[in-house]
């Protein structure tokens, strides 16, 4: 097809009444062979999409099928190189979860642990030894009622059992750590 258009071109310009000067010349040609290769870049394209393949020949078939076979081989290559880069990150970002998921499970335990000791503490009695029990013995009778001498009761606030137990708010101390 190229030859026929330069042969066309040829004799066209070979006119005696007809020259154009030799920079339109080149433009010209370059034009044509732009054209050409443009038409038959267009046939090919339809040819791979299996349009316009009547006037081929068998070998011209074999062609393009080989040419498509390679294509398909380059796509599904990268097609592969993309899954995998994927899987890859997907496994960083998994392998990360994880370690973020381990160290929130161990100050989680760490937490725990130090609130059922506190929690134990506080059933104890209190901060270890300074408890109830502590004042009772270090101060013997200090909040016992005098019941042999009855002049030593004026302005004595009477207790009873009740208000000796220190008593307790979710497991807290209570109005107990008030009279300490």
């Amino acid at each position: 097809m190229y030859k026929i258009l330069e042969r066309y071109r040829t004799c066209n310009y070979n006119s005696p009444e007809a020259t154009p000067p030799a920079e339109n010349e080149i433009n010209y040609q370059e034009y044509l062979k732009l054209k050409t290769r443009l038409e038959y870049l267009q046939s090919s394209q339809r040819n791979i999409l299996g349009e316009d393949l009547g006037p081929l020949t068998m070998r011209e078939l074999e062609q393009i099928e080989n040419q498509i076979d390679i294509s398909l081989k380059h796509i599904r290559t990268r097609k592969n190189k993309v899954l995998l880069d994927e899987l890859y990150d997907l496994k960083s970002k998994e392998q990360e979860l994880l370690d973020q998921n381990k160290d929130l499970r161990k100050k989680l335990h760490d937490i725990s642990c130090a609130e059922n000791a506190l929690h134990m503490s506080w059933q104890d009695g209190g901060h270890g030894s300074s408890s109830g029990h502590a004042i009772k013995t270090t101060y013997p009778g200090l909040l016992q009622r005098p019941e042999h001498d009855s002049s030593m009761q004026i302005g004595y606030h009477q207790l009873n059992n009740e208000d000796m137990a220190p008593q307790r708010l979710d497991g807290h101390l209570g109005s107990f750590a008030g009279w300490i």
